[in-house]
């Protein structure tokens, strides 16, 4: 029998990497005495981390496809099913490990159920956790409500309100479904000769679904085999809890409604689909607004309380108690005070995470010392008490640090502020591969001192070892992939990190994480990417588009490209573009625009790369005032 495996891949090289290691690892021996023949393919849908020429170096009896575009999941797989010759094909995700009996046990179940036109296997996410889209059912407009509206998440295993995920079958027990998850979907070549490739209309999500459907109605059956599990580690590009996730996933249901439903069943879902889409929609709105405000919005209470208070007291204390403030400056001086001493603290950092006292202590003092420095400058007036000013603003300072302090005793993510003690990491293996994880994590200048090993994978024992260590990440070196799977299933309710090191390889996998010494020196270079720079930059292409627009009646009639002038002033303004772009920030100008003449792509690279790792708004503005009249 032969099997073509198709794998569709878009930057994700070290994935696809160990996928391919472990689909030529796979055990071929079938039931009937026979080999299982494997015929792999990769559809490389125009990846610029280096994917192409990692499988033409290290798997030449791949073949590969490269597309220069983004071509989807659907149109990337039906270039091979169109010219794949296996008996069975299999559709599978590069962030995903295969036990070395997956392919055998998947085949054999089809040689035996010759109604089987399609099935999948048990699915477990990188930290050995049952990911529930291994087995789906149809989704009607009922299921797909409860399933987009939160029900599903509420009941999950009840018959009714979990149908999107069959919820009342047996992860352990196999079964015939309705619908097969797209990482992992293997098809009888009758199917394929029957009913064709999937549906291109489809560019993701809703192309499983369709097909599978498809499958069903021309008589095939879909089955669940959990006699066999793979890893998926299902990388979150796409955030669940977002508009663009929102929009992508009704925009595949309703091409799935208009293909399988008409009259009023189609206006229903539809109308069902709407009203859980919003409701969704609305949901994730509010909980973003409310996580960015929360904070910002007890510091301002608690320091406002506080400041009324310290007036009160201060009344009491120097007039005898009487009512010596107007109320303006109840209702609209203390407040501003609050406000610049929280913007002088957030333009410090002080509201980055994690939490730095030191830059929350810069910032409110920074911000006291402008608003002496404001004080000074009123007139008699309006001067109404520098020492409540003072009195305030060190509440204002007290106020912010026990919000933090109390965010970080409830443990809120990136409040915490006492130091983190990193817990052991407990590789396991043989000598040989546990002493090539140590000069591993060395080479990438991680310390080591805290890496303990073991040989033994018991998994009994494992758990005892791992409280003993006071492990927090585990790593597999080099260990069969199928004990890896089981073991992560049995020690998934220890609470670690689980991740693989395959054999000879420079590079450690995780859930949804990739460490590899390039990882490190992109990250290094990325200090453009810090919420402080990325502020700074902000700040500085809104004040330079603001004043370039205002000398517009001036500069505009030096400029080489004055019809770009406005343009380009307007677009940075509005954050579409910003003065110096870099990797997939679009910018007026360039690192490379620094320089007097033209530059080599090369130089162009290096130039851009310098920029990110020691950006600072003094180079933005040298380089904006060596164009300002080519802007």
């Amino acid at each position: 029998m032969k099997l073509s495996v198709i794998i569709v891949n878009y930057n994700v090289k070290y994935f696809l990497k160990q996928c391919l290691a472990s689909v030529y690892g796979s055990d071929r021996r079938l039931a009937d005495g026979s080999e299982l023949e494997l015929d792999v393919w990769v559809v490389d849908n125009d990846s610029v981390d280096g994917s192409v020429e990692m499988v033409r170096r290290d798997y030449p009896q791949v073949h590969v496809i490269e597309n220069h575009e983004n071509v989807g999941f659907a149109r990337a797989n039906n270039m091979v099913l169109a010219k794949s010759t296996g008996d069975c094909m299999l559709l599978l995700n590069p962030d995903t490990v295969v036990e070395r009996d997956t392919f055998a046990r998947c085949t054999d179940f089809m040689a035996e159920h010759p109604d089987c036109g399609s099935l999948t296997v048990k699915m477990v996410d990188g930290k050995g956790n049952f990911l529930r889209e291994s087995k789906r059912g149809f989704p009607s407009p009922a299921a797909s409500f409860y399933k987009i509206s939160g029900l599903t998440r509420l009941f999950p295993h009840s018959k009714r309100f979990a149908a999107y995920y069959m919820g009342h079958l047996g992860e352990d027990d196999i079964n015939e479904i309705e619908i097969l998850p797209g990482a992992f979907l293997m098809i009888r070549r009758e199917v394929y000769d029957k009913i064709g490739g999937l549906d291109e209309s489809y560019f993701m999500y809703g192309e499983d679904i369709d097909y599978s459907w498809s499958i069903k109605l021309a008589g095939w059956k879909n089955y669940y085999l959990p006699t066999t599990r793979i890893i998926h580690y299902k990388g979150e590009s796409t955030r669940k809890g977002s508009m663009n996730y929102v929009y992508t996933f009704y925009n595949a249901m309703a091409i799935f409604v208009r293909k399988y439903f008409s009259g009023k069943d189609a206006r229903l879902f539809n109308l069902l689909l709407q009203v859980a889409i919003w409701m969704r929609a609305t949901l994730a709105w509010m909980q973003r607004i409310a996580q960015r405000v929360a904070v910002p919005l007890a510091d301002f209470l608690l320091a406002y309380g506080g400041f009324v208070l310290i007036k009160a007291m201060w009344e009491n204390v120097k007039w005898g108690g009487a009512e010596y403030y107007p109320a303006e400056y109840t209702l609209l001086v203390i407040p501003l005070y609050i406000l610049i001493l929280m913007c002088s603290s957030w333009l410090s950092g002080g509201y980055d995470k994690p939490v730095r006292i030191g830059r929350i202590v810069s910032g409110v003092g920074t911000g006291l010392l402008l608003l002496l420095a404001f004080y000074s400058l009123l007139d008699e007036s309006q001067r109404y008490s520098r020492m409540l000013l003072v009195l305030g603003s060190v509440w204002t300072l007290m106020s912010t640090l026990i919000v933090r302090m109390l965010l970080s005793v409830n443990n809120v993510k990136g409040y915490t502020l006492r130091a983190h003690t990193r817990g052991t990491i407990l590789a396991v293996g043989t000598k040989a591969e546990t002493a090539r994880l140590r000069e591993l994590y060395a080479s990438m200048g991680m310390a080591t001192d805290k890496l303990a090993v073991t040989d033994d994978t018991d998994a009994r024992h494992l758990q005892d070892i791992i409280r003993i260590e006071h492990a927090d990440e585990v790593v597999f070196c080099g260990c069969d992939i199928r004990h890896v799977i089981e073991l992560m299933a049995h020690l998934r309710t220890t609470g670690v990190e689980y991740k693989i090191a395959p054999s000879e390889s420079d590079y450690i996998i995780g859930s949804e994480s990739v460490l590899s010494p390039d990882d490190l020196y992109i990250a290094d270079l990325n200090t453009i990417s810090t919420d402080t720079s990325r502020r700074r930059k902000r700040l500085f292409d809104i004040g330079t588009a603001m004043a370039l627009l205002l000398l517009s009646p001036l500069l505009f009639w030096f400029q080489k490209r004055k019809g770009n002038y406005f343009g380009h002033c307007l677009s940075v303004l509005v954050g579409t573009l910003t003065w110096v772009g870099y990797t997939n920030h679009r910018g007026v100008f360039t690192a490379a625009d620094m320089l007097r003449g033209n530059a080599t792509e090369q130089l162009r690279e290096r130039l851009t790369l310098r920029y990110m790792r020691h950006y600072s708004t003094a180079t933005d503005f040298t380089i904006l005032m060596r164009n300002w009249n080519n802007i």
